[in-house]
């Protein structure tokens, strides 16, 4: 059997599984996951390798309207993935009611490729069969995919089918990285954003998406089994910072220690983490704060 490797993006509206099913697909934390829209900025890859295939899944941004360059930024790096692939997956809720403007807006995205899209209907452990049927019959009619499959990321069902159609649009090709590399985020991105995961969970409505982490350190102690990790996280305003202190530092606090056992568990090792609050007004209109913050394709 000769090797097959391809390319395969997730598209889908803000806050519908993408990240949750990329790391269920891998076993492994690969993206950060949240209630609130627009978790993911970055195009994430994560990668799957067998004995005769190698997956690299693409976990874009949610398609919006943005608002701000941060915003165009997410749509863009989105968008710039669907035609340059070997498959899209798009994801949609099982407990949607019909197809939204959201929806109809990807659907036109997609309708101007050749790629394979497979339709994932995701959170079918929120609702009747009937309810999913629908779904099928409505997204059927407005576009043609290769495959429709109902699944739930959150108990792993239906993951297994997903990696089985996609093997079968696969062309051959090479193995283009290591078997045993899972992603090609740089640790201390993931660490980053491990961080402003703990953000999202934590804090207001208002707070997170005004937020940014950068990673100003990152140094193994010398002849100790333990990683230094110091990182600024940014914010918009000066109540912001402090919802994000709160009261006498219990907030940042508690974000510092729920993201450091993540952080341990990512690195296998002991990790000290220092964690900073400062205010940069309007940062995500500013081309620079946004490059230092990783979104390199600013401009």
């Amino acid at each position: 059997m000769k090797f097959k490797s391809g390319f395969v993006t997730i598209v889908g509206r803000p806050n519908v599984g993408k990240s949750t099913l990329l790391n269920r697909i891998t076993g492994e934390k690969i993206a950060i996951t949240s209630d609130k829209p627009q978790t993911t900025r970055n195009a994430i890859r994560a990668i799957i390798t067998d004995k005769d295939s190698q997956i690299i899944f693409i976990d874009t941004p949610g398609i919006h309207k943005p608002k701000n360059k941060l915003g165009e930024f997410m749509v863009n790096s989105a968008q710039g993935t669907i035609s340059t692939v070997e498959a899209v997956i798009f994801i949609i809720e099982a407990d949607s009611e019909g197809i939204g403007p959201g929806d109809e807006y990807i659907m036109e995205q997609l309708s101007h490729i050749k790629t394979p899209i497979f339709l994932v209907i995701n959170k079918i452990d929120l609702v009747p069969k009937e309810k999913i049927l629908s779904l099928i019959a409505a997204y059927s009619e407005k576009l043609e995919f290769d495959s429709i499959i109902p699944v739930s990321a959150l108990n792993n069902e239906g993951t297994d089918i997903v990696i089985r159609e996609i093997k079968k649009v696969l062309p051959e090709g090479p193995m283009y990285y290591p078997d045993d590399q899972i992603t090609d985020q740089p640790e201390k991105q993931i660490v980053a954003e491990i961080i402003r995961e703990k953000i999202l969970y934590l804090t207001k409505d208002e707070v997170p998406h005004g937020t940014g982490v950068d990673i100003i350190s990152f140094k193994e102690r010398p002849g100790r089994d333990i990683i230094d990790i110091q990182a600024n996280i940014y914010c918009e305003k000066d109540s912001h910072k402090g919802i994000l202190i709160g009261r006498e530092g219990k907030m940042l606090k508690k974000i510092g220690m729920m993201a450091r056992k993540d952080v341990e568990n990512l690195l296998g090792t002991k990790v000290f983490l220092e964690v900073w609050v400062k205010v940069k007004d309007d940062w995500r209109n500013n081309n620079n704060m946004l490059k230092t913050l990783g979104y390199k394709d600013s401009q």
